[in-house]
């Protein structure tokens, strides 16, 4: 198992693995972005290709390829490495069927679901009017063949008799959101029957789940036009986005990403050249889908059903993108065409259009208010404003807030002032207002600070100057080993000795301070570490101090708390020449 984990290794660049997640800049040597780990405004996310690991400053995390997979996909490292010898083409020794992990088996059914599914819709006469059906959608084959499209035969237990002669049992299929368990004790049936097929992929186009739209009948009202794989332990809608595997490089070229409602909406966008378009389906915008798209791009444009007077999903994701950052524009829509699958088939360039004149979500606020109520009358006046006033209120540059407030002032005529006010009662309410990442992070700050977090730090850097000059390890007398803690202590003789990094226990931590100080430091770091070493020895007396203090406090003879006063008094003189 080790010489494939390094046959892995040895495939695949950290830089490559990463970059596939996160939208990286070149920095000297090194590479930096935002953390996908925690919410972070200003980068400090770094890839060190040079030492084929990555480090963030702001969460701590980092690692290998193998960490940053588990970490990013949230797997296990069996889960981890079989995703990672897929993309190196490496084949791994074959697994005792016992001790194949719940995760591999579900993967494995809902492929074998898939290609099941492919199969139907060329080769049975209802798979084939289904292909009919998506052919006069605009689908091309080729898209059918690309996003893998099917058909579900319209019969009790096709697939699960199909998978349990695969091997499977009926139990697996179940929690693979295939079937479903019968109320009467029978065997469970499929799921999905008489439907079209869309598989849900994740970033690494593994099938995870599936929407299924019906195509005959479609108009009954007690049959659901779209049904979808409940919740597993592959698939959760609130942290998936259609079209993500496929759309993800794009997105991060374009800097910019196309959000949707269906599947269909997705693939035609991709047909017609928008690669950058993932579909959101089943959901609003999630905290999760946020943090995945915040991987490659600040910049949504949305085309979904929005009521801005209401208080609906919608409204409330694209509130909380507000909130994180994201600069977000709405797609309008031509000729009356309620989705851009429809715009699409009618005329590409009229999408492109459209995607080209995407307004801010502000001026789409403005105009959606202004055509809602009536700015005439002070009820007309109060909507309008409110809606304006929550938009404005999530705004963090106070000059594009005094910017629309006075747009607002002189479209519906009411003093900025008062607007002002108005808007400062409604953001000291508003939660979307908050950083709530940010004030979490700043909690766990604190428990570390205080003298010895300061401390930590200093000897840190102290390391990290070590690390990018060894000259400087001659600034460290045996004077001040006292001054560090005994992990440090344990570095610096582990350095002066020599030691073999790349076979250290030491190695991460290593690694991790060298890749900081190419980041952080320009300067060779001699008179840095000279000031570091005053700056520990000053946090040293100070807590002597706070000792002396106490004892002198809490000591009853008087011989000697007269000896506690003169060493405390020796103390303090040192500290205030050093001040």
């Amino acid at each position: 198992m080790d010489s494939q984990i390094e046959e892995i290794k040895n495939k695949l660049n950290v830089l490559d693995v990463v970059g596939s997640y996160v939208k990286l800049s070149k920095t000297g040597v090194n590479y930096r972005g935002l953390c996908p780990f925690h919410s972070e405004k200003g980068p400090s996310f770094f890839v060190s290709p040079g030492r084929q690991m990555w480090k963030c400053f702001g969460c701590g995390k980092g690692g290998d390829i193998f960490e940053f997979i588990k970490e990013i996909e949230g797997v296990e490292f069996g889960d981890a490495l079989r995703l990672l010898a897929n993309k190196a083409g490496v084949e791994l020794k074959r697994e005792n069927p016992q001790a194949t992990s719940e995760r591999k088996k579900l993967y494995e059914i809902c492929d074998l679901a898939c290609s099941f599914f492919e199969k139907q819709l060329g080769n049975s006469a209802c798979g084939k009017e289904a292909k009919e059906y998506l052919l006069k959608r605009g689908i091309t084959e080729e898209s059918i063949l690309k996003w893998r499209l099917g058909y579900s035969p319209d019969t009790w237990q096709g697939l699960s008799d199909f998978l349990v002669g695969r091997g499977y049992n009926r139990e697996e299929i179940v929690r693979a959101g295939l079937a479903v368990q019968s109320e009467k004790g029978n065997n469970p049936y499929d799921r999905f029957r008489g439907r079209i097929i869309f598989p849900i992929l994740d970033s690494n186009s593994q099938v995870i789940g599936f929407g299924a739209r019906i195509f005959k009948d479609a108009d009954k009202k007690e049959t659901a036009k779209y049904i979808n794989t409940p919740q597993t332990l592959l698939y959760d809608k609130s942290n998936v986005l259609y079209g993500i595997n496929y759309a993800k490089l794009a997105v991060r070229k374009n800097n910019q990403c196309v959000l949707t409602e269906g599947y269909t909406d997705a693939i035609m966008c991709h047909q017609a050249g928008f690669e950058n378009t993932v579909a959101v389906s089943g959901t609003a915008l999630t905290p999760r889908h946020l943090n995945t798209l915040k991987r490659y791009t600040d910049n949504l444009l949305l085309s979904f059903d929005m009521d801005v007077a209401g208080d609906n999903a919608t409204k409330r994701g694209i509130n909380l993108a507000e909130s994180q950052g994201f600069n977000i524009k709405v797609i309008d829509t031509y000729s009356g065409a309620k989705d851009p699958a429809e715009i699409i088939l009618e005329s590409p360039e009229n999408w492109k259009a459209s995607v080209e004149k995407a307004r801010t979500i502000m001026d789409y606020y403005f105009d959606s208010a202004f055509t809602k109520f009536d700015k005439t009358t002070p009820d007309g006046k109060n909507s309008i404003g409110n809606i304006i006033l929550s938009a404005v209120g999530r705004i963090p540059d106070q000059i594009k807030r005094s910017y629309w407030i006075q747009k607002l002032s002189s479209k519906i005529g009411v003093d900025e002032k008062d607007l002002f006010e108005q808007l400062r009662k409604k953001t000291a309410n508003d939660s979307f207002g908050r950083d709530v990442v940010g004030s979490v992070i700043n909690k766990e700050n604190k428990k570390i600070g205080g003298a010895e977090g300061r401390k930590r730090m200093i000897e840190d850097k102290i390391i990290s100057l070590v690390l990018k000059n060894p000259e400087n390890l001659g600034l460290i007398e045996e004077s001040h080993h006292c001054l560090f803690c005994a992990e440090t202590r344990g570095l610096i003789e582990n350095i002066k000795k020599g030691g073999d990094f790349c076979k250290d226990d030491h190695k991460e931590l290593f690694n991790a301070m060298s890749l900081k100080a190419e980041v952080e430091y320009e300067e060779d770091g001699s008179d840095e570490i000279q000031l570091c070493l005053s700056q520990l020895k000053d946090i040293e007396l100070r807590n002597k101090l706070n000792n002396l203090s106490g004892a002198v406090k809490s000591e009853n003879d008087e011989g000697k708390k007269e000896e506690l006063i003169k060493e405390f008094t020796r103390n303090a003189k040192e500290l205030h020449q050093k001040i």
